[in-house]
């Protein structure tokens, strides 16, 4: 199970003010609060800083390892920036997030992957646009497969992403998320799967709770990453639980260190 920690983002207000004003302590503090309540990885994505993304993003991964020695989830659409945060990373095996088989993306984003020998986030669209069924995620899911292992990626380093959309306005979106990962693990047993969760519950009240759910109900079929706020004690609790209920944490050693740590409630 692989955590990323999303709120390095600067499409969140107070980390776009914080990056606009330089404002280091900010994200050291972010980056040390989610690294110390569970992340693996910390994700970092500049996106909205449109003229100065790249020079934005060298800035943050550095004020993150100044703090922290996490491995980095790089987020961007942008080949160059991708290279130059992947660049800068110190500790671990980064991850690039994220490539996709759309047209020109792919063969823009496979030489970044290649060079800084990164995990990679997948997502399952191609040119034709978000997919509509599992189907539609299966076969892109095998092009993108054929691909990234015909160039040298190792099917560990792949994380396919199935692409969530909201199940209040597709109500078979979450099943048919559940029935991609199931015949996606199915056709390629050694890869890996990462989400982000939000948009499952769009558009309803209490959306903590579908999400928290959703976890679980995920996991079960074989999801294995999140790009999730690890600072959200009962999210956290959901995952440490649904480890140990799946005998993924051996002995139950996890989920007592979290409890005795206090990283869930």
């Amino acid at each position: 199970m692989i955590i990323v920690g999303e709120l390095i983002n600067t499409s969140r207000k107070s980390v776009k003010e914080a990056v606009e004003k330089q404002d280091a302590d900010f994200i050291k503090k972010l980056a040390q609060k989610q690294w110390d309540t569970g992340a693996d990885y910390i994700d970092i994505n500049c996106g909205t800083m449109i003229g100065t993304e790249l020079e934005m993003m060298k800035w943050l991964v550095n004020c993150v390892q100044e703090v922290i020695e996490a491995p980095l989830c790089i987020d961007s659409p942008d080949p160059a920036v991708l290279d130059a945060g992947l660049s800068l990373c110190k500790y671990g095996q980064p991850m690039l997030n994220s490539i996709s088989d759309e047209e020109g993306r792919f063969d823009s984003t496979l030489p970044v992957i290649l060079k800084h020998e990164a995990k990679v986030v997948a997502l399952c669209m191609d040119s034709k646009g978000m997919p509509e069924t599992s189907d539609d995620r299966i076969r892109v899911a095998g092009n993108l497969y054929n691909k990234l292992t015909g160039a040298g990626v190792a099917d560990e380093n792949i994380f396919f992403d199935p692409l969530i959309k909201p199940v209040s306005s597709v109500g078979t979106a979450g099943i048919e998320v559940l029935e991609s990962i199931r015949k996606i693990k199915e056709k390629f047993p050694k890869v890996h799967f990462m989400c982000g969760l939000s948009n499952i519950s769009y558009g309803l009240p209490n959306r903590k709770l579908l999400n928290r759910l959703f976890v679980a109900q995920s996991m079960a079929i074989g999801m294995d990453g999140y790009v999730l706020d690890p600072t959200d004690k009962k999210m956290m609790g959901t995952v440490y639980a649904s480890r140990t209920l799946l005998n993924q944490d051996e002995y139950n050693g996890d989920y007592l260190y979290a409890y005795r740590k206090g990283i869930y409630s």
